[in-house]
């Protein structure tokens, strides 16, 4: 996975060193919890263990956390709520993104990909925006000069833009997209174009990350559409790895204009890219469930569990791969 320097990767580090395990161990064990549920085809039974698992590790955490991002509002749902105050309460001030378990129907029918994610930045540093709200986005690996994809543009532009940049054919290019109805026109599109199209049926942070990480997946961009809350994760990690990403929030009703605005959103119709959504000094983890190409699912032995993480961090332009055995 190459690396590239983010604008402000010397800016202050908010997030101590020595607070790197201790994040890891919460997409850990909300791992572990949701592992139990893997292929027994109950998404709300996997979903709960993983948000109760998530949370109860916060608390252990040394640190004085906002909940931006979570499983829905404080009259919705019971943990993970927007707003919900969570850590120790000693520590720096931060705000918090998760999704704790990003494919939920993949962990309930045991395919791949589906993981537990968090993402952790200094106050302010991720936008604030509603579980329900949709987003259309666009990603590119670091490798290109800006201006090379746009998401006003249509996909046979934005795929013919790539292909010249890296100098090869359209029939060598790869685009990853959400397999859903809303997307058959997007599909057809880019075949017609010659576009060679990998669909996944869910985990749309993955797939961003595997847009920008080309030479180890063959995908070259993401298109689509998807959750808002996904893609300020996504963006997250963009801000360790290098890429490019674009996103466009969608309001399709009154209700969600009113809620984006009680969010502090009112420019409906901006184009928000990587440092619009995840911005500051940047801490992202992912604990692999179910065995995909970016990480091991969980690995359960008689005495022990084996667990497969990525971790980043913009400030330091780091990526580790943690496989840690915990005992039983």
């Amino acid at each position: 996975m190459k690396l590239s320097k983010a604008a402000d990767a010397q800016s202050p580090a908010i997030i101590d060193r020595s607070l790197t395990l201790e994040l890891v161990r919460i997409t850990e064990r909300a791992a572990i919890a949701a592992a139990d549920w893997r292929g027994k085809g109950d998404e709300k039974a996997a979903d709960d263990a993983a948000v109760t698992a998530m949370r109860a590790e916060m608390d252990r955490v040394p640190i004085n956390g906002r909940i931006v991002i979570g499983e829905g509002e404080v009259n919705e749902v019971d943990a993970l709520f927007i707003g919900e105050q969570v850590g120790s309460g000693n520590g720096p001030e931060v705000d918090i993104a998760v999704d704790p378990l990003e494919g939920v129907t993949l962990c309930a029918k045991n395919q791949p990909d589906s993981i537990c994610v968090l993402a952790v930045a200094e106050r302010g540093g991720l936008l604030n925006v509603a579980r329900n709200l949709y987003m259309h986005k666009i990603a590119i690996g670091a490798g290109y000069e800006k201006g090379v994809v746009d998401i006003d543009w249509t996909a046979t532009q934005n795929v013919t833009m790539l292909a010249a940049a890296k100098g090869v054919p359209l029939r060598e290019i790869t685009a990853c997209v959400l397999d859903r109805p809303r997307h058959a026109a997007l599909i057809e599109e880019l075949r017609v174009a010659g576009v060679s199209v990998k669909l996944i049926s869910d985990g749309d942070i993955a797939g961003v990350i595997h847009a920008v990480n080309t030479e180890d997946t063959g995908i070259d961009i993401y298109l689509g559409s998807g959750g808002a809350p996904e893609g300020v994760l996504a963006a997250a990690a963009l801000r360790c790895i290098g890429g490019q990403m674009q996103g466009k929030l969608i309001f399709d009703s009154a209700e969600k204009r009113e809620r984006a605005v009680r969010m502090g959103i009112t420019d409906f119709g901006r184009k928000y890219d990587v440092t619009d959504l995840a911005s500051g000094d940047v801490f992202f983890a992912a604990t692999g469930v179910t065995d995909g190409s970016m990480l091991q699912g969980i690995r359960l032995r008689k005495d022990s569990v084996q667990t497969s993480t990525i971790v980043m961090r913009s400030w330091s332009q780091t990526v580790r791969w943690i496989t840690a055995r915990h005992a039983r």
